[in-house]
């Protein structure tokens, strides 16, 4: 296991276009003793309700949604560049069939009860505060219908305040 420290939040230089779009992450979660990690590329940070945030999206399909849905926090790891492949293989495997994350051969730690991957080098931790389903009637736009939810598989955002900032 790697040791991560707190980071401060007023030094953070996290462009979250980068990170999420084009870097992507691993969003983790847990409940019931079964932890599943999927990877993103959508989510943002800011401000809301006068906290810290993070938000993530999670379409219905996914075994993750299921944890979202029941657990009270999540994680969001980042990675450096070459671990691409292992977030390729997290975004392409459902954790309902097999312990992806051992198939990706990434390990799990925590902090404190909230687990993320240990094989990462900045971590968001997150309660979770809100969950919302995005669905036709809140696409404006009919352009992001036909390239993102022809099959009708839409997402949720959920939003988590941002408990602690790790590095390693």
């Amino acid at each position: 296991m790697h040791t991560f420290q707190p980071y401060p939040f007023d030094v953070i230089e996290l462009n979250p276009f980068t990170k999420f779009g084009e870097d992507w992450g691993a969003l983790t979660s847990e409940y019931g003793g079964k932890i599943n990690a999927m990877t993103i590329s959508w989510g943002g940070v800011g401000e809301l309700w006068g906290k810290h945030v993070a938000t993530v999206y999670v379409r219905e399909s996914r075994y993750t949604k299921e944890l979202m849905d029941s657990g009270e926090y999540f994680s969001i790891t980042f990675f450096e560049p070459h671990y691409k492949n292992w977030l390729k293989y997290l975004g392409a495997v459902s954790g309902r069939q097999e312990d992806k994350i051992a198939g990706a051969r990434l390990t799990i730690n925590r902090h404190k009860e909230v687990p993320f991957i240990d094989d990462g080098n900045f971590v968001i931790i997150c309660k979770k505060l809100s969950c919302t389903q995005i669905g036709p009637d809140d696409i404006l736009d009919p352009a992001i219908l036909d390239a993102h939810y022809k099959d009708g598989d839409y997402h949720y955002m959920f939003v988590g305040e941002i408990l602690e900032l790790l590095a390693r």
